[in-house]
C-alpha cells in the first residue's frame, strides 16, 4: 500500500496589534508554553518559539493535511483568550491581522532555529519592520508596503 511521506517546515511570524510591546516577561514563558500546547493538540510539531515584546517567530513542522492558516488562526485566537483571561495586562491583548510564513528546507532548519533563538541579538541591529521586509524580499513575495504595516486600530 502506498503511503505519503512529507517533511514541511514553516517559519511563521506574526505581530501584536499595533506593534505594541505587550509580550512582557510576566506572560512570555506561559504564552510560549500555551502556544506549544495548541500546536501539539493540532498534532503538529513546534520546534521553537521566540520573539520580542511586539512579535513572535515559530518554526513548525506540519503534516500535509494541516491548513497553515487554520493552525495560525487557532494559535492567535486561543492565545489571545489565554492572555486576556490572565488579566496581567492593562486593557485587552490582540494579535495583528495576518501573518508571514516562509517554507524552510531541511538543510536550513538549524540556521532558522538559531535565528529564532537569537531574536534579541538580531533586533539590536534592525527593527521588526526591516526584518519582515527582508523576509518578504528574500522569498520573492509580492506585497504593497502601504498595506503591510498599517495598524489595526479598533
Amino acid at each position: 500500500m502506498a503511503d505519503t511521506y512529507t517533511q514541511i517546515f514553516y517559519h511563521v511570524v506574526f505581530a501584536v496589534r499595533n506593534r505594541e510591546s505587550l509580550i512582557v516577561p510576566e506572560i512570555k514563558e506561559d504564552l510560549y508554553k500555551y502556544i506549544n500546547g495548541i500546536v501539539t493538540n493540532q498534532k503538529q510539531k513546534l520546534f521553537i518559539i521566540n520573539g520580542m515584546p511586539d512579535h513572535v517567530h515559530l518554526l513548525l513542522n506540519c503534516k500535509p493535511n494541516m491548513n497553515l492558516s487554520d493552525i495560525v488562526r487557532e494559535i492567535k485566537g486561543h492565545s489571545t483568550k489565554f492572555i486576556n483571561d490572565k488579566k496581567i495586562l492593562k486593557g485587552k491583548f490582540y494579535w495583528q491581522a495576518g501573518f508571514g510564513a516562509f517554507t524552510v528546507s531541511k538543510k536550513d532548519v538549524s540556521m532558522i532555529l538559531n535565528y529564532i533563538k537569537n531574536q534579541e541579538e538580531h533586533h539590536n541591529k534592525r527593527t521588526f519592520h526591516e526584518e519582515y521586509l527582508e523576509f518578504l524580499r528574500e522569498n520573492e513575495i509580492e506585497f504593497k508596503e502601504e498595506y503591510l504595516f498599517n495598524f489595526d486600530l479598533k
